[in-house]
């Protein structure tokens, strides 16, 4: 197995750590390596704002929903959903740009920044550092649009943590559900799917049982109360305010 590999297949996200600085130089080729990410018609419709400064971080920990991972890390990265750089872009061309006007178009920024977290997270992972991506600022994302003056055709999507990590206490990483639950071969089985539901109860609680974890819920608990209410309520409204529109007609 070769070490990308192996790192891959290892990864777990990390919450809490050391306080030790992440070097300059390393950050330096985190987000260099980031930036080469794969990305829809290479319009490069994400952007990152990289923050050290602790009262910043702290202040970003509170608005997540008090996340204590987000406040002792010692780099936080916010990704963007960008289409301001394709709108100047296709308007000094003179052109219409549909990007943030269209659903596809918020589409394809959403997966662009997935893609951006996965690269800048297997970057820093290779050099020795601990991530976290959280979702949390999308509890608040209008006030993180002011706090970081983000203009017209910018969104706010999610971010990463990196610092050292302290000592991995765990005897193996968090399982997932059964192979033949999760990649199908040629179409979609329903009936795999839920069967993977029922056994991966079973792998959870016995992962649980060998880390003393046994006061966390279950996999069908702890789906049901993430997802029994909307989240997070205030994505569509500032959205709208940032000039984005969720539609599949061009007007």
């Amino acid at each position: 197995m070769n070490e990308i590999i192996k790192q891959l297949k290892n990864r777990r996200s990390v919450r809490e750590f050391t306080g030790e600085k992440v070097k300059e130089e390393d950050l330096k080729l985190i987000l260099e390596t980031a930036q080469r990410y794969p990305n829809s018609v290479h319009g490069q419709q994400t952007s990152l704002i990289v923050i050290r400064d602790k009262e910043t971080i702290k202040k970003i920990a509170e608005l997540s929903g008090g996340q204590k991972q987000v406040e002792t890390a010692d780099v936080f990265i916010l990704i963007l959903i960008d289409y301001y750089r394709g709108t100047y872009a296709a308007k000094s061309l003179g052109n219409k740009h549909f990007g943030p006007k269209s659903a596809d178009g918020i589409l394809v920024g959403a997966v662009d920044a997935g893609i951006m977290l996965s690269t800048i997270q297997t970057a820093a992972e290779s050099l020795g550092y601990g991530t976290t991506a959280i979702g949390g600022l999308r509890l608040n994302p209008e006030i993180f649009i002011e706090m970081f003056n983000l203009p017209e055709h910018v969104f706010p999507i999610l971010g990463t943590t990196i610092g050292v990590p302290q000592e991995n206490k765990l005897k193996s990483p968090k399982p997932r559900v059964p192979f033949e639950s999760f990649s199908f071969d040629e179409k979609y089985d329903s009936e795999k799917s839920k069967k993977g539901v029922d056994k991966f109860e079973i792998i959870y609680d016995e992962w649980k049982a060998e880390n003393n974890l046994n006061h966390l819920p279950s996999y069908k608990e702890n789906v049901s109360n993430a997802y029994k209410q909307i989240r997070y309520n205030k994505i569509k409204s500032t959205m709208e305010k940032q000039g984005f529109e969720f539609t599949d007609d061009e007007k």
